[in-house]
C-alpha cells in the first residue's frame, strides 16, 4: 500500500507534505506519522534564472568537457572504497530486513530420529535378568507461528524495509561527495599547473628586468641598491614555486586515493583551467530539492523507520497468541515407520500477557517516541541547511563569477603599466621604484586571476553538490490528441 495515500496532513502545507511523502514506501498510520511543518520557499533568495534546460544532468561532470576528469569520475564510482563500504553497508540491511520479515511467516522443520536403549538386568529381588534392547524410529514435521493480530511483526518488518532504504540514500550521499571531491581535486590539479606556469613566466620577467637594472648599473645609471631590490622580487618568484608544486602533488595523491590506486600508479596529465567550459546551472524550485537531495531522503526514510518502530513498541503491551503443531510417524519397526498405526499429532495454541516487567515496555516505548522526535527535528534541520547551501552555492556563483571578470580587468590594465615601465626603463625614462610597484602588481594580480577563475570552478562544484548532484530527467507530459 503506498504509504503517499495514508499521509494526510492536518496543516495547510501541502506542498511540504508532499514532499516529505513522496520518498516514503508503505503505509504508516496517519496518528503516527509527524507533520514536519516545513515553510518551503516558493523560490531561492539568490538571484538566478530558471532554465529548465540546465537543471543538473545525471553526468554532470561532462558538462566541464574534460575527458580525462570523465575517466576519474568513472574510475571513481566503481573503484571508490568508501562507496564499495557504503554498497556493503546495504547488502547488510537488506540482509536485516529479511531476517525481520521473517517473523512474519511459519517456522517450519522436519526431524528423523532414531534411538536404541537397553533397559537394567537387576531386579528387586536380586535375579537377574538380561536387559531388553528396544529401538525407536519417528519422522516429524513441526510448525510454529505467531499471530501478527497487533502488527508488531509487521511494523518491525517495514522498519528494517525503511533503514534498508535509508542505507540506500546514505550510499548516494557518500557516491555525491566523492564525485565533488574528485572533481575539486583535479581543478586544483590545474589551477596549481596555471599558477606554476605563471610564476615561471614571472621569474622570466623578473629575471628580464633584473639584466636591464645590470646594464643600468654598468652605465653608471643605476645602484646596487636597485639591484638587490629585483633582486628580492626574483627570489621571492622563485620561492613561490616550491608551494605550488607541494599543492599540485597533494591533489594528484588525493585523487589517487579517491580512485582507490597508489599514487604511484596514477597519472594525472592535468591541463588548465582556461580550457574547460563553464557548464550553466539552474537551480529548479526549492521544492523540488526535497525529493533531489540523498541527505534528505536518507532522513525521511530514518525518520519512517522510527515511526513504525513506535507501532513495534506499541504493539509489546498486547497479547502474544502462537500457534504450534507436531505430526508424523513414530515406530519400533523401521518397515512400519509410516504405517497409519504410527501416526502422531499435536496442536497448540498459547496466549502470553506482559503483566509486570519494572516498566521495561513504557521505557522501550518513551525511548523510540524520544528516537523519533529526534530524528523529526535533524529531518527539519537538513531541510533548512539544504535550501541555505544552494543559497550559497548561488551567491558563491554570482560573485566569484563578477570577481573573475573585475580581476581580469586588474590583468590587462597591470600588464599595460608593466610593459610601459618596462619599456621606459630601458629607455631610461623611470626610476626604479615605479618599475617594481608595476611588476609586483601584475605579478599579484596574475595570481590572484587564476585563484578566481579555481573559485569559480569550485562554486560550481558547489553548487552541484548543494542540489544533490544529477537529477532525473523529468518526462515530458504527452500531448493531448485534438
Amino acid at each position: 500500500m503506498n504509504r503517499i495515500a495514508c499521509f494526510r496532513p492536518v496543516a495547510a502545507k501541502a506542498m511540504a507534505a508532499a514532499a516529505f511523502a513522496l520518498g516514503l514506501s508503505g503505509c504508516i498510520l496517519p496518528r503516527d506519522l509527524p507533520d514536519p511543518a516545513l515553510d518551503i520557499p516558493t523560490r531561492y533568495g539568490a538571484p538566478h534564472v530558471v532554465a529548465p534546460k540546465d537543471l543538473p544532468k545525471l553526468d554532470w561532470w561532462r558538462g566541464f568537457r574534460s575527458p580525462e576528469l570523465t575517466a576519474l569520475m568513472e574510475e571513481a564510482q566503481a573503484a571508490n572504497l568508501d562507496i564499495a563500504a557504503a554498497a556493503a553497508r546495504i547488502r547488510q540491511a537488506d540482509a536485516q530486513a529479511r531476517i525481520a520479515g521473517a517473523a512474519l511467516l511459519p517456522v517450519l522443520s522436519a526431524g528423523d530420529q532414531a534411538t536404541r536403549s537397553r533397559t537394567s538386568g537387576s531386579s528387586s529381588s536380586g535375579l537377574t535378568i538380561s536387559g531388553r534392547e528396544v529401538t525407536n524410529y519417528s519422522a516429524s514435521l513441526s510448525a510454529s507461528y505467531e499471530i501478527d493480530f497487533w502488527g508488531k511483526n509487521r511494523d518491525a518488518a517495514l522498519a528494517a524495509e525503511e533503514t534498508a532504504t535509508s542505507t540506500r540514500f546514505d550510499r548516494d550521499v557518500v557516491t555525491l561527495t566523492t564525485l565533488t571531491s574528485v572533481a575539486n581535486a583535479y581543478f586544483q590539479v590545474l589551477a596549481s599547473q596555471d599558477r606554476i606556469r605563471t610564476a615561471n613566466r614571472n621569474i622570466a620577467a623578473a629575471r628580464r628586468i633584473l639584466g636591464a637594472i645590470r646594464a643600468r648599473l654598468q652605465a653608471g645609471t643605476g645602484t646596487d641598491l636597485d639591484v638587490a631590490q629585483q633582486e628580492s622580487v626574483l627570489a621571492n618568484q622563485r620561492a613561490a614555486v616550491p608551494p605550488l608544486r607541494q599543492t599540485l602533488a597533494q591533489n594528484r595523491n588525493a585523487l589517487a586515493t579517491l580512485v582507490a590506486r597508489p599514487p604511484e600508479s596514477i597519472r594525472v596529465k592535468g591541463g588548465s583551467l582556461g580550457a574547460l567550459a563553464v557548464p550553466r546551472v539552474s537551480p529548479g524550485l526549492p521544492s523540488e530539492l526535497l525529493t533531489q537531495r540523498p541527505d534528505i531522503r536518507r532522513q525521511e526514510a530514518a525518520l519512517a523507520a522510527a515511526t513504525a518502530n513506535i507501532g513495534n513498541a506499541r504493539a509489546q503491551f498486547f497479547p502474544s497468541i502462537k500457534l504450534t503443531g507436531q505430526g508424523g510417524y513414530q515406530s519400533a519397526a523401521l518397515v512400519a515407520l509410516f504405517s497409519p498405526q504410527a501416526a502422531f499429532f499435536s496442536l497448540a495454541a498459547g496466549l502470553t500477557q506482559p503483566i509486570f516487567d519494572g516498566g521495561a515496555l513504557r521505557g522501550n516505548f518513551e525511548n523510540v517516541k524520544a528516537r523519533q522526535d529526534e530524528l523529526l527535528q535533524t529531518y527539519r534541520q537538513t531541510v533548512v541547511t539544504a535550501f541555505a547551501d544552494v543559497d550559497n552555492a548561488l551567491v558563491a556563483l554570482r560573485q566569484t563569477t563578477e570577481r573573475l571578470r573585475l580581476q581580469h580587468q586588474v590583468v590587462v590594465a597591470s600588464r599595460r603599466a608593466f610593459d610601459l615601465s618596462e619599456q621606459r626603463l630601458r629607455a631610461g625614462t623611470t626610476d626604479i621604484v615605479t618599475v617594481l610597484n608595476t611588476q609586483s602588481t601584475l605579478f599579484q594580480a596574475e595570481d590572484a586571476l587564476l585563484q578566481a577563475r579555481l573559485a569559480r570552478f569550485l562554486a560550481i562544484v558547489g553548487l552541484y553538490q548543494a542540489l544533490g548532484g544529477g537529477w532525473e530527467p523529468k518526462a515530458e507530459r504527452p500531448v493531448d490528441a485534438l
